[in-house]
């Protein structure tokens, strides 16, 4: 049975007591890398498109790690480079498609956005999958819980819009937030998936 977004935000909420400080301070460094590389003169941009999808396995990762209640480290958010092709690949397969998807329209753009949401944590959890399976296996995954994930995105998109009102500082704990709740999200719907396939 799936868990309500409600109970899925104080469980994330739960697993990061304590842990503030370190979640805050790793997605800071890590944004930090990330925008300093864009600001780079002549190619900035397009050599961010070759790390960002190895930070967001890290990132993943890391989040992961806080939400099953394990020992997360800063370091997690390169681990991602263990896996640089694999990375990548799921970065640029998943912009694609979703870009496709949107030149049909807005709608269908958003829908496959949201049937990919999962690819980076299928990789975080399975190191021999490759990118497009991992894709294949999200979209799998989502079906029948993309309008849940959104109903959830809608509730940090309001969040974030409370977050503006203090000139952006609450950002920095809304950040670490979102992406714990969606590491609880992805093991929620991982649960029901795996009993799914056994009946």
């Amino acid at each position: 049975m799936s868990t309500e977004n409600v109970e899925l935000m104080r469980m994330a909420r739960e697993s990061l007591k304590g842990k503030w400080g370190l979640a805050i301070g790793t997605f800071v460094v890590c944004m930090i890398i990330v925008g300093a590389i864009q600001l780079i003169p002549m190619g900035g941009g397009l050599l961010a498109i070759f790390i960002t999808g190895q930070f967001t396995l890290g990132l993943t990762i890391f989040a992961l790690s806080i939400s099953r209640n394990q020992e997360a480290k800063l370091e997690q958010i390169f681990l991602g480079f263990n896996r640089y092709g694999t990375a990548l690949g799921a970065y640029l397969l998943m912009a694609l498609f979703t870009f496709l998807w949107t030149l049909l329209l807005i709608i269908p753009g958003i829908i496959a956005a949201l049937s990919y949401s999962l690819t980076y944590f299928i990789l975080a959890d399975d190191e021999t999958i490759g990118a497009n399976d991992a894709i294949d296996k999200s979209k799998k995954m989502m079906d029948g819980y993309k309008w849940k994930l959104f109903c959830l995105g809608l509730r940090f998109f309001l969040l974030g819009l409370l977050c503006i009102l203090t000139l952006g500082i609450g950002f920095f704990w809304l950040f670490p937030y979102i992406q714990v709740t969606y590491a609880k999200f992805y093991d929620d719907v991982k649960t029901n998936y795996i009993e799914s396939q056994q009946v």
